[in-house]
């Protein structure tokens, strides 16, 4: 029992890591700071406007791959 506790506690923290992330990529950085954002230029676009547009979808995908990555290795070592 004590295994499948450590197992679900290691799931959920990733998921809880992951989700922070994105929060603060997609709302802090693309709504909260666009302002200060928008004073740095990222290919000709403002940056606050690319964390909006594509930053955050950029890094949700990064995201998938992170987790796929962490949970096999979690995955692993729960057998």
């Amino acid at each position: 029992m004590s295994k499948d506790n450590s197992y679900w506690e290691a799931n959920l923290a990733l998921i809880k890591k992951c989700l922070a992330i994105w929060f603060v990529v997609s709302y802090v950085f693309g709504i909260l700071l666009v302002e200060q954002l928008n004073a740095i230029s990222l290919g000709g676009y403002k940056l606050g406007f690319w964390f909006a547009q594509q930053g955050s979808i950029y890094v949700f995908v990064a995201l998938i791959f992170y987790y796929a990555k962490k949970m096999g290795e979690i995955d692993a070592n729960s057998k």
